[in-house]
């Protein structure tokens, strides 16, 4: 294998169809390069008055690691927006026509046709790097964040369809994978997707939040243990999907637990067990600026993340 393509991290990003088949050779040939648009319209959206604070992460993110090597334009991969169909398997079909109809307000506490345009391809994002990880068995990473918090038939706190829901249950019902981990470790309690597992009766995905029990300094070895149990208990899991929040982060405020040594530590830990295994990681939450109020902070945190999966990716 040719030395750089271990650094190289597989991602997909903006609006764009499937036209050419993947080529699987050590260098990893995208499908279709294209050229880099927000991912979500909301990114950008600034007449927008209630949009997430990290919208515009996903744009700058990918900025960062291209400037900085990290990637290149040639990793990027295009995708296709997931279908009505696709979210109905995770969420009550009334829900989904009104989002998308404007009928019902999306997380963003709007009705914004901009908005609800972009959010099949924030999921189809998702869906499409994990079917990428399960084809080439390898980590790969969907830059976009805003799904834990939506339950069966409702949007809460910028997320409006549930993505690492709609990822799941369109692999299982697809014979894709019998068996997947969510390991979210965004600082928040995953509270929507516990609800659709519940409501649904899912079986066949291992879900672990870090958010139900951890929310202060001192709890940050109790963490660690907890990291160490969860892990263990995907090892078995044909996919991982891997929430790689920022927001734990001590200087983040909304999170305060985890300090930047102790944040590289469990991305270690999660690539670490599952090199050689499909695993698909997002960014999930992130919400630090610096004095001229930039997210350099986030940045930094993210291009840890990435500079510590690419030491294990095959």
């Amino acid at each position: 294998m040719d030395p750089t393509a271990r650094r190289v991290i597989h991602w997909l990003y903006g609006e764009g169809t499937r036209s050419e088949k993947a080529d699987p050779e050590p260098t990893h040939t995208p499908l279709h390069t294209g050229q880099l648009r927000p991912l979500r319209p909301e990114q950008t959206a600034r007449n927008i008055s209630t949009f997430s604070p990290s919208a515009e992460k996903p744009t700058q993110v990918v900025r960062d690691w291209l400037q900085r090597g990290l990637i290149q334009e040639s990793d990027v991969l295009s995708f296709e927006p997931v279908t009505r169909t696709d979210l109905k398997r995770a969420h009550d079909a009334a829900f989904v026509d009104g989002v998308l109809d404007l009928s019902i307000d999306n997380g963003f506490g709007n009705r914004n046709a901009q908005v609800a345009a972009s959010l099949p391809y924030t999921s189809g994002s998702l869906l499409a790097a994990a079917r990428h990880a399960l084809e080439y068995r390898e980590n790969v990473c969907s830059p976009t964040s805003g799904f834990h918090h939506a339950g069966y038939n409702s949007a809460e706190g910028f997320c409006t369809f549930n993505g690492l829901m709609v990822t799941a249950l369109a692999l299982l019902e697809q014979g894709a994978v019998r068996s997947i981990g969510i390991l979210d470790c965004d600082v928040h309690y995953g509270n929507g997707t516990d609800d659709i597992m519940k409501r649904l009766g899912v079986q066949g995905i291992r879900h672990h939040t870090m958010g139900a029990h951890f929310r202060h300094r001192d709890e940050a070895s109790l963490f660690e243990q907890w990291l160490d149990r969860a892990i263990e208990d995907c090892l078995g899991v044909d996919l991982l999907i891997y929430q790689a929040g920022a927001d734990p982060h001590v200087n983040d405020p909304l999170g305060k637990v985890l300090t930047g040594v102790q944040m590289a530590k469990r991305d270690h830990a999660v690539f670490s067990a599952f090199q050689g295994r499909p695993l698909v990681w997002n960014l999930a939450g992130g919400y630090q600026r610096d004095v001229n109020g930039g997210i350099e902070p986030v940045l930094k945190l993210h291009r840890t993340t990435a500079q510590i999966q690419n030491i294990y990716q095959p």
